[in-house]
């Protein structure tokens, strides 16, 4: 899995590392921010919390094409800088009036801006270093590898949110409404990590930072040979757009996590957790979990010595004592609040990552290795079956106005259904995520790549702004058709995908 990949990876990944662990500790509480710091109603908090979610997705667009032509790295260190700029902003608590929204607005663009020029191009410079013949048989499991430490940074996001937020309130008094610009400021300072590795690494990675417009000058031969013939450009296009078509729906119902189902959390949810279950919620532990996944990959690895399986061993004895320890000294129940669990799902990516990899190379061995576009459709329905949970486990309860005229005596379920879902969505993700990034990577044409990977972020922030849907469902609508509606999109696309499968299947090869 991590062996014969360039060094620029490692670079590439841990500089985005950095920015996502910012990005996700902002967006872990900003859907409640919203509602607690303005008083919104969840309809309003769905619109600026999707509208802000499509901008992020959507400016890759433009950050494509202008680094299509002045180049990747240019855009990324502006990218940065302008992002940085917009966390600042974010972090000055201004209070709960018009002006306060209006420069909240004005931070969310800044914010948005700059993801847009970093975020496309750097994976792009990542798909640049597998256009070299050495490494172009591991371009997937590279970006798996690369999606593994995206959600490093966001697996951490939710605990640094309520950790500093939980500082501010009992340590410095501040008022829930202002915790929550604390959790803000944790991005400005991830954003410095990440500059510091860009340019400490940056020469594992230089030569995959310009276009191939912008290095036409440098070498006219090369800019030459990587010209594609117009009808295999048309159809490479077409075969994109198709797959951003389906992209658009699934990130519609995956990023409900930040909205419906962290709504489910905060509203439907047990509050407290206690025993085994409660460890879940504790961040290192998980971290624990993580290593003795890892380590049992070590030992069955059969190119790994004697020695490191050993090591291997070690590491699993030490992961587990530690847990058993733990255990035995938990101190009674634990209050669970909303936003932790968004730690679920990148904690699962980074685990799961080396089990689908596994899978995936011992079905290739066996020339049975699904396609990258069959991949993604089996993701759609995947994602499905996540909502399917949802709603078995929201069966009997109230709607959510209801709900909330309940009060006290609110009926409140267990964590284990959000768990458990969160755990279904990261199947489909894994199946479509990185596996979608890939597949724009090797069919792009060459002077469109930027475009083209903006293309797939112009798709995600469509999705992005759909999420809204589900604040608008969030009230009088029993709870199973708010989680069938995004039964439905996830299976009618499925659909389409397979319906166009050799099309696709066929520009892939």
């Amino acid at each position: 899995m991590f062996k014969n990949q360039p060094k620029g990876l490692y670079a590439l990944a841990l500089a985005n590392t950095g920015e996502r662990f910012g990005y996700y500790t902002m967006i872990a509480v900003f859907a409640l921010f919203l509602r607690e710091n303005f008083g919104l109603e969840p309809g309003t908090a769905g619109l600026i919390y999707s509208s802000f979610l499509m901008l992020v997705y959507f400016l890759p667009v433009i950050g494509g094409i202008l680094a299509d032509i002045f180049g990747y790295g240019k855009m990324v260190t502006s990218g940065i800088l302008i992002m940085f700029f917009g966390y600042v902003a974010l972090s000055v608590p201004l209070g709960g009036d018009t002006v306060a929204l209006v420069a909240m607005m004005g931070a969310l663009l800044l914010v948005s801006l700059g993801t847009g020029l970093f975020k496309g191009n750097l994976q792009v410079m990542v798909g640049n270093l597998y256009d070299d013949p050495q490494y172009s048989d591991r371009r997937d499991a590279a970006f798996s590898i690369f999606y593994m430490a995206i959600n490093i940074g966001a697996m951490f996001a939710p605990t640094a949110a309520v950790k500093i937020m939980e500082y501010a309130q009992t340590n410095l008094g501040v008022s829930v409404a202002d915790s929550y610009h604390f959790a803000f400021g944790v991005a400005c300072v991830s954003l410095i990590v990440s500059i510091i590795i860009y340019y400490a690494f940056r020469g594992t990675f230089r030569h995959v930072e310009k276009s191939a417009i912008s290095s036409k000058k440098d070498n006219k031969d090369a800019a030459a040979a990587s010209e594609l013939a117009p009808g295999e450009t048309s159809k490479r296009v077409v075969a994109l757009i198709l797959v951003f078509i389906v992209v658009i729906f699934f990130w519609m119902a995956f990023h409900q996590n930040g909205l419906t189902l962290t709504f489910f959390a905060n509203e439907f949810t047990a509050k407290t957790s206690s025993g085994l279950q409660s460890m879940a919620f504790d961040v290192w532990n998980l971290v624990l979990c993580i290593f003795i996944v890892y380590a049992l990959f070590a030992i069955f690895d059969s190119s790994n010595s004697n020695r490191s399986r050993g090591i291997a061993g070690g590491v699993i004895a030490a992961c587990l004592g530690v847990l058993i320890y733990r255990y035995f000294n938990l101190d009674g129940p634990i209050d669970i609040a909303a936003p932790i669990f968004q730690q679920f799902n990148p904690c699962y990516v980074v685990a799961l990552t080396p089990v689908s990899l596994a899978i995936f190379g011992w079905l290739a061995k066996k020339g049975k290795e699904p396609s990258a576009p069959r991949k993604i459709a089996l993701g759609m329905l995947v994602a499905a079956s996540a909502f399917l949970i949802m709603i078995v486990g929201s069966m009997g309860l109230p709607t959510p106005d209801e709900q909330k005229a309940l009060g006290e005596a609110a009926t409140l379920v267990s964590p284990n259904w959000l768990i458990s879902t969160y755990l279904v969505l990261t199947f489909g993700e894994l199946l479509l995520s990185p596996m979608g990034i890939s597949f724009v990577t090797k069919v792009a044409p060459p002077k469109l790549k930027g475009l083209m990977m903006g293309g797939w972020f112009a798709s995600t922030a469509l999705g992005n702004f759909l999420v809204s849907v589900g604040g608008y469902l969030w009230g009088d609508l029993p709870l199973w058709v708010v989680w069938s509606v995004f039964i439905g999109v996830c299976v009618v696309s499925a659909l389409f995908m397979f319906i166009m499968m050799k099309r696709l299947e066929k520009v892939a090869k």
